[in-house]
Order: structure tokens, then C-alpha cells, then sequence
């Protein structure tokens, strides 16, 4: 068990965040940081008098400050604005930069040797925000959003072909929003390709409900977004790193040239083990995928030209 894992953040996907990687005891201490008084504290409190129920041993800390997160192995930014019903996530760019800009220089200050979680929306140029912002190298920025959007994808291939869940992998690459790209060819049901499967109607329809999975909760929710399976995500990221598990997953990456994209962070499937990212997995895309992924980059940049980073 490692010793510190920081959660800023202490909202619905933070403290769902903490409570994951606690009951899985991936850390001897879990810090949750918000600026509210009383609720990291009342919400890690909660927590940890669970832990004699779910039989886990690490405790949940909540504080106002970051002197606590000092020494984390890993720092996982939640904080920020959430959308509301009709707010494109290019909305909260603005003000969830200043939000991540300043949370990055906290905790890079108390932990210069941390791995970074960016879950800020927009979570792509907020990657980018804070890789800039830390002065880390590439391979210790990353952000959630393939895990999420991927798990969102296997959830509607697996309602459709009635199967098991465990049976379905799925594939989603680029910006997490809109313009993010499921790719069909690479999504499975037991090996087998969901395009032998499922009618390309079919599938345009669960690849259209993927892109929109994360409006249809904020609808249906009216006052919040969804934060069950953005924890998950997260907490399945946290421990293939500090596991060394060298788990392929689709994240966020500063790509290089991969994929034909330069100096932009973008979702892509990458291998994660103890350092970070340790490679970025590349795969052959048909001209009309690339076009798609190339979209989706160019979305993402226009954000990050915004932010100047």
C-alpha cells in the first residue's frame, strides 16, 4: 500500500473518487481538498465510519488547505465547476482553467514527484493547462476520459446484444465531448467484432448515444453530472498505476506525432504502469477515422489556443 493519494475536490466525483480508491486500500491515506468549509472534513468523516463495514483500512482526511496532500503519489484534480442543462463544456473553460491553475501550483509545491489526474472539464485542455502549469514531464500529466467514455459505450453494446458487461470491450479515442471518436472495428462482444454483431444503424445510434452520454445524465439530473462511473474511471486509472499493471486504457496523452498529432493532449489508448503513461499505443485508422480523430483534435486545440497553452 502506498502512502498518500490527494483528491481535490470534494464534490460528488471527488468523494466518490476517494471513497473508491479507499475501499480498494489503495493508499494508506486519502487527503480530499475543498475550498468549503466542513464538507471534506464531514464527507471524509462519513467515509471513514464506513470503513468498519466495508472492511478497508485507509483513511479518508478532509482539509481546506493542500499542507496535508504533501508527499502524494498521485493527485487527482476533480475541482471545478460542474455543467448545468444546456452548458457545452466549452462554457466552464474559462473559469475552470483559473480553478486547475491555481490547484496545480498548490500541489505540485508540496508534491514535485506526483503523477496528475485531470478530471476538470473541459478535461482535455485542462490536461494541457496543467501539464504546462506543473512543468512535469508528459508522462505523469494524463486525464480521465476514454476509461469514462468507453465504459459508457461497453454499458450500450452490452443493453443491446442482453450479455454480460464483462464480455464487452470497446474502444473510444479523441476529445471528451462532441467530437470524441468510438471506433466499432476495435469494440467487441467476446472477440468478436460488434460490426458483425449489430446492423451500422444500430451502431451509429449506440456510437451517437456515447458522444451524448454525458448531456443525457446532466438532463435527467437537471441540478448536477454524472459522478458514479467518472469515479470508477478514475479509481481504475489510480490503480494501474500504482499496481504497475501495465494497463492498456484509453486516457488523455500529450501526443507527439502520434496519430499525426503534435503538442496536443488527446484521448488514446496508453499503457499505464507506476511512472504514468509508459507508452501510447498506436493503431492503423481507415482514412474516415482519421478524418473523425483529426476533428476531434482540432476541437480540443481551438480550447487550448483560448488558454494560451
Amino acid at each position: 500500500m502506498v502512502n498518500k493519494i490527494t483528491v481535490v475536490g470534494a464534490g460528488n466525483v471527488g468523494a466518490t473518487t476517494a471513497q473508491r480508491i479507499a475501499e480498494k486500500e489503495l493508499a494508506r491515506q486519502v487527503v480530499m481538498v475543498d475550498v468549503i468549509e466542513g464538507v471534506p472534513q464531514g464527507k471524509g468523516l462519513d467515509q471513514w465510519e464506513s470503513a468498519p463495514i466495508e472492511l478497508f483500512d485507509s483513511r479518508v482526511i478532509g482539509s481546506n488547505g493542500y499542507d496535508e496532500t504533501a508527499g502524494s503519489d498521485i493527485v487527482v484534480i476533480t475541482a471545478g465547476l460542474a455543467r448545468k442543462p444546456g452548458m457545452s463544456r466549452d462554457d466552464l473553460l474559462f473559469k475552470n482553467a483559473e480553478i486547475v491553475g491555481a490547484v496545480v501550483q498548490e500541489v505540485v509545491a508540496r508534491s514535485p514527484e506526483a503523477i496528475l489526474i485531470v478530471v476538470t472539464n473541459p478535461l482535455d485542455a485542462m490536461a494541457q493547462l496543467a501539464w504546462r502549469r506543473s512543468g512535469f514531464p508528459k508522462q505523469r500529466v494524463l486525464g480521465m476520459a476514454g476509461v469514462l467514455d468507453s465504459a459508457r459505450f461497453r454499458t450500450f453494446i452490452a443493453q443491446e446484444l442482453d450479455v454480460s458487461v464483462e464480455n464487452v470491450t470497446a474502444f473510444v479515442l479523441g476529445g471528451h465531448g462532441d467530437t470524441m471518436v468510438p471506433l466499432p472495428r476495435y469494440s467487441t462482444v467476446a472477440g468478436i467484432p460488434i460490426t458483425d454483431l449489430l446492423s451500422r444503424d444500430r451502431i451509429d445510434a449506440l456510437v451517437k448515444r456515447t458522444a451524448n452520454g454525458g448531456a443525457e445524465i446532466v438532463n435527467l439530473l437537471k441540478t448536477g453530472s454524472a459522478f458514479y462511473a467518472p469515479g470508477a474511471s478514475v479509481t481504475e486509472m489510480v490503480e494501474a498505476i500504482l499496481r504497475d499493471k501495465k494497463k492498456i486504457l484509453p486516457c488523455t496523452a500529450y501526443l507527439e506525432g502520434e496519430y499525426g498529432i503534435s503538442g496536443l493532449f488527446i484521448g488514446v489508448p496508453v499503457k499505464l504502469g507506476r511512472r504514468g503513461i509508459e507508452r501510447i499505443v498506436q493503431v492503423a485508422l481507415t482514412p474516415e477515422e482519421a478524418a473523425a480523430l483529426n476533428r476531434s483534435a482540432e476541437a480540443v486545440r481551438e480550447l487550448t489556443e483560448k488558454l494560451k497553452v
